[in-house]
């Protein structure tokens, strides 16, 4: 049998506790839903923040978004740009104006910016739905679009939980400054990458790859195919906790 790696899609969990550091979570809650306007298969696009902190992270976290420079490649202020086509965008679109229909609370973004200098690329607006429920639209799918959705939670238990509630199992991310819950939650997420306090960085020498619909198979690494003599590219549906990274 041929052997076969499939990297797939991504629906992934940023958790944020309330004992995080409030300002760093906020700044990677950004970068981790809005770089290359949201087309990375591990961008952070559902925000599990906890509920006691949850008006004051969004609130802040929608000021900033209103401020993302939006532009194209020769743009030297552009903190982000288009997405690939004018076809995606509209999917984009549809998929945000869905959400709204079943219920999300748009706090900003959800339309194509205005004005010439927009006319010869395909952009859309840093959007952010909030008191959105499991089981929309907008919280199974994945936009690939700069698209970030806001569950709340109020027990470890229920974090975990709602970060698991996904046919996806990529990447995702824990902020805490409890050590031990930090350990705890990350190592009950089924994810194939968990950040601790931090998202989005990769290193060559740790393993990529996820669970269910996020496909098959690991990449780089130890584990990655071609790494270990005899090594094989699809690895078991349940694989132990050291065939993960958590960092």
């Amino acid at each position: 049998m041929k052997k076969v790696a499939l990297e797939l899609g991504g629906k992934n969990p940023n958790v944020v506790f309330a004992d995080a550091d409030f300002d760093a979570a906020v700044d990677n809650a950004l970068n981790g839903a809005f770089v290359h306007s949201g087309q990375v298969c591990s961008a952070g696009a559902r925000l599990v923040v906890e509920e006691s902190i949850a008006d004051r992270f969004v609130d802040e976290l929608v000021r900033r978004a209103k401020e993302i420079r939006i532009g194209g490649p020769f743009d030297d202020d552009a903190e982000t740009g288009p997405l690939i086509s004018a076809a995606h965008r509209d999917k984009v679109d549809a998929y945000v104006q869905r959400g709204i229909q079943e219920g999300a609370r748009l706090r900003t973004g959800g339309a194509a910016p205005e004005g010439e200098k927009y006319d010869a690329g395909f952009y859309y607006q840093p959007t952010i739905l909030d008191q959105v429920q499991r089981g929309m639209s907008v919280v199974t799918d994945e936009a690939f679009g700069p698209v970030v959705t806001v569950e709340t939670f109020r027990t470890e238990d229920e974090a975990v939980a709602t970060a698991n509630d996904t046919m996806y199992g990529l990447a995702g991310a824990v902020w805490t400054q409890d050590a031990g819950k930090a350990q705890r939650v990350a190592g009950r997420l089924r994810h194939g990458t968990i950040w601790i306090n931090d998202y989005h960085p990769y290193l060559p020498q740790a393993e990529w790859g996820g669970f269910g619909q996020s496909g098959v198979g690991r990449e780089p690494g130890p584990h990655g195919p071609g790494r270990i003599p005899g090594s094989q590219a699809h690895l078991p549906e349940h694989q132990p906790a050291g065939h993960r990274l958590v960092c």
